[in-house]
């Protein structure tokens, strides 16, 4: 019974935070309106951070999948080979 209190909760919380309000959504640039709140990005270097930053997590993303999927390691005196 409480799980089921504080699930809803939980989710009650996360449909707020991402949905955002009217007063945020009229601050924000065209692209974002409508997912954050605040004023959004003020002037182009913002929208140069947020590209480096979401080609860092793209990046990081891929190679992570990759290495998780196909580690690739063949020698013989690997520690995963060790046992």
């Amino acid at each position: 019974m409480k799980l089921k209190y504080l699930l809803s909760i939980f989710v009650l919380s996360i449909a707020q935070i991402t949905i955002a309000c009217p007063v945020c959504e009229k601050q924000q640039p065209k692209i974002t309106q409508g997912l954050t709140h605040g004023a959004g990005p003020q002037s182009n270097w913002d929208w140069v951070i947020i590209a480096v930053i979401s080609l860092i997590t793209v990046l990081t993303l891929i190679y992570s999948l990759k290495y998780l999927i196909k580690p690739g390691e063949k020698s013989e005196n690997h520690i995963k080979n060790q046992f």
